[in-house]
């Protein structure tokens, strides 16, 4: 990789906080410490996640419903951890949407939820953030958000239609991805503490595991894992520290969140190229 990337830009598009960590902190961490401009656009504020802190259960949208402003301070708190500095909404300042739910409940239903979002009017939304910024490359979810949730499936959809609408040209579009190669190996280290995280022990089953020959690239963000641990902890209403995703840290070592893996969207595939065949710098190619 290159000494600096002082002059790249990087927006991501992610639909609640977390997702953001989860998924590419390890690569925001790197990228912003070599200085990259790095974006993060998130669409809701988690309204209806799942409070695993028994404390703040009262937080929850069937009692209080202030999660949204409390996700808001983990998401900075997350941000501060990772080194990033510009992370904002989708349509601040103009209107704001609500984190949908998962598929088929009563929160999906609601005028106000990212789902039933007009496309057009959120990708224009975001279309001022990409004429803005002038993102070299974007990062965001696969037609199915990863695992089928409504919120993640309208983050991929409004991304990509921003990024038709937009008159920057954006050269490089990933989305997040995860081998099957390395979900399987996870799967056996889980079943050897009993955790049962996945529900299944059949793979194909894994909506977000995707056939080795979909990853283009495999960013190695190992010097930064420890960033994107303490940015985890940060979302403790969604991630216990005693959970299966520190499980996994704990039998499969640190570089279980340390590498991070992507399918080339949009673009062409550029050296350095690993002995797979992946990228290993997503900012290959790109020209500035």
């Amino acid at each position: 990789m290159r000494s600096s990337y002082q002059g790249f830009r990087v927006l991501l598009v992610h639909a609640h906080p977390d997702d953001e960590t989860i998924n590419n902190g390890a690569t925001m961490a790197l990228y912003a410490a070599l200085g990259a401009q790095v974006t993060l656009v998130t669409c809701t504020r988690g309204e209806e996640g799942e409070i695993l802190t028994p404390e703040l259960s009262h937080l929850s949208s069937a009692q209080t419903d202030a999660l949204g402003p409390h996700r808001e301070i983990e998401l900075a708190n997350a941000m501060s951890a990772l080194g990033i500095k510009d992370f904002r909404f989708l349509a601040q300042g103009f209107r704001t949407y609500r984190d949908s739910g998962m598929m088929g409940t009563d929160a999906n239903n609601r005028p106000d939820v990212f789902w039933q979002a007009d496309l057009e009017e959120a990708a224009d939304y975001l279309v001022e953030v990409i004429e803005e910024v002038e993102p070299h490359i974007l990062i965001t979810y696969d037609e199915i958000g990863g695992y089928g949730h409504p919120d993640h499936i309208q983050a991929h959809r409004v991304a990509m239609r921003a990024s038709e609408k937009s008159k920057w040209q954006i050269q490089k579009i990933y989305w997040n991805t995860m081998p099957k190669s390395v979900i399987a190996e996870s799967m056996e280290k889980l079943k050897e503490i009993g955790s049962d995280f996945f529900g299944t022990d059949n793979i194909d089953e894994i909506e977000f595991a995707k056939d080795d020959e979909f990853v283009h690239a495999l960013i190695d963000g190992n010097s930064y894992v420890e960033q994107k641990m303490a940015a985890m902890k940060a979302h403790h209403t969604q991630i216990a520290l005693d959970g299966p995703f520190f499980a996994l840290s704990n039998n499969l070592g640190l570089q279980v969140w340390g590498n991070e893996f992507y399918t080339l969207a949009k673009g062409e595939k550029a050296d350095p190229l690993d002995e797979a065949g992946r990228e290993t710098d997503l900012f290959a190619g790109v020209i500035t």
